[in-house]
């Protein structure tokens, strides 16, 4: 199966390099390109791709809103937000945008053309500790929209604790160990926690975990 990908960026030469990279493989093409965040937002729903490269900083609407914009009317397409800035700041305006992914401009080919395949694939390209190391950092931003009893009513008890002990950065097979369980066990459930809740992938979950309160910011090392 081909991996349809949108590019968006504001400079022709990081959108005709990207084109080149991706295209360049048998399991990946590029079926729109895009100059601006507004413009990203049309291509993309019209050319209905699986995973969307979105810079950051572009023209008319930035990559962030545009990302955010595609989450909120439901859009299926998985955004991968580029930047040339390692800063942790924009990384969390990704994450809470609802992007899957976050990656610098330098990376390399191979490594670019991996992560749009992770991507597709509904897995997220930042672990759930590096989550939680930057939901540590911002918490304070952090809208507090809603008490964990009201958002997390469709869970059962062990989903609840199920998605804490992902947003503790557990993998499957951790968790499974804490709760005795088969890791195939975990897996079904982290699933139906996402099915339920409605987001794309654990690192969502772990962002929604700290919106509710679930678990608390770690204390600040000395």
């Amino acid at each position: 199966m081909t991996i349809r990908v949108v590019v968006a960026d504001d400079q022709d030469l990081i959108r005709a390099g990207l084109r080149m990279i991706l295209d360049a493989r048998p399991d990946l093409t590029v079926v729109g390109e895009a100059a601006d965040g507004r413009a990203a937002v049309d291509v993309v729903r019209r050319t209905r791709p699986d995973v969307v490269l979105m810079d950051v900083r572009m023209p008319r609407q930035d990559g962030i809103a545009a990302t955010r914009e595609l989450v909120a009317a439901g859009d299926p397409a998985r955004v991968v937000i580029l930047t040339t800035f390692d800063l942790d700041e924009y990384v969390y305006a990704a994450l809470r945008a609802g992007a899957s992914g976050f990656l610098l401009k330098d990376t390399r080919p191979g490594e670019l053309a991996e992560a749009v395949r992770v991507v597709a694939r509904g897995d997220a390209l930042l672990a759930p500790g590096v989550t939680r190391r930057l939901l540590d950092r911002f918490a304070d931003r952090l809208p507090g929209a809603g008490t964990p009893a009201r958002r997390l009513a469709a869970l059962t008890a062990r989903e609840v604790e199920i998605l804490t002990l992902v947003a503790g950065a557990l993998s499957n097979a951790e968790i499974a160990a804490r709760l005795h369980l088969s890791t195939a066990t975990v897996k079904t459930h982290v699933s139906a926690v996402l099915t339920k809740l409605g987001l794309r992938d654990r690192v969502q979950a772990v962002v929604l975990a700290y919106e509710v309160g679930l678990v608390r910011p770690a204390p600040p090392v000395d």
